[in-house]
């Protein structure tokens, strides 16, 4: 019979990087970087952020104490079209994060405990202009969603012994307005020329969700492009 975890047991498994771009992300970050992970699907940008964030976190040496994720709640901005109340709705756009707890700690409820013991905070970018993140990780998932306006408030919330990681793929856009699509592609300008930022351009030579989504992108790169 398997013996049943402790209801407080989080071990965190060690990852290695699979990929030369992954590898990069692992050598940045331990460089006290911030980060742009951009480029295509698959290649484990939200991955490597959430782990190493983690990493962080458990680290009692370290004086990082939480990790936030930051995203767009739904492209149009309204969340009224998804049934239940904010939380439930909320919910539903933590499911990659719940997945990537679950491998990385070996146990389906590992997301929960974390978010418990306030380790690991969600939200949308509704709930972040006002407030100031000192002492933390703030991961920004799915930039592609966000405007100037929305990543611009986000950067300049960020407080003393914060970490920044931007993760996204300006190609998966759901933003239907031209100039808000822009917006990110000016941000990156922005961070390019920023020291304390490493930006790493993942291909699909990163990819590495499944043969099938690497073997979808070549064929898509190949008739598009």
């Amino acid at each position: 019979m398997r013996k049943k975890q402790s209801e407080n047991s989080l071990d965190l498994q060690s990852i290695k990087p699979l990929t030369t771009n992954q590898h990069c992300v692992f050598e940045e970050y331990n460089k006290d970087k911030n980060l742009l992970l951009h480029g295509m699907a698959g290649t484990g940008k939200t991955f490597c952020a959430l782990y190493l964030a983690l990493k962080e976190i458990f680290n009692s040496k370290i004086n990082k104490h939480k990790v936030y994720i930051v995203r767009s709640a739904v492209p149009t901005r309204d969340v009224g079209f998804l049934p239940g109340s904010l939380k439930e709705k909320m919910k539903q756009y933590e499911a990659p994060y719940r997945s990537i707890c679950t491998e990385l700690f070996n146990r389906g409820d590992a997301y929960e405990i974390l978010k418990t013991k306030d380790y690991i905070e969600f939200m949308s970018t509704s709930f972040v202009r006002g407030s100031t993140y000192n002492n933390c990780v703030l991961i920004v998932d799915e930039i592609q969603n966000l405007t100037y306006h929305e990543l611009d408030s986000i950067i300049t919330r960020a407080g003393d012994d914060t970490r920044l990681v931007f993760s996204g793929d300006f190609r998966q856009s759901d933003l239907t307005r031209e100039q808000d699509r822009a917006g990110l592609l000016e941000f990156i300008k922005v961070l390019n020329i920023m020291p304390s930022v490493s930006s790493i351009e993942f291909g699909i030579e990163d990819v590495v969700r499944s043969g099938l989504v690497k073997e979808y992108l070549l064929a898509k790169h190949k008739l598009f492009t």
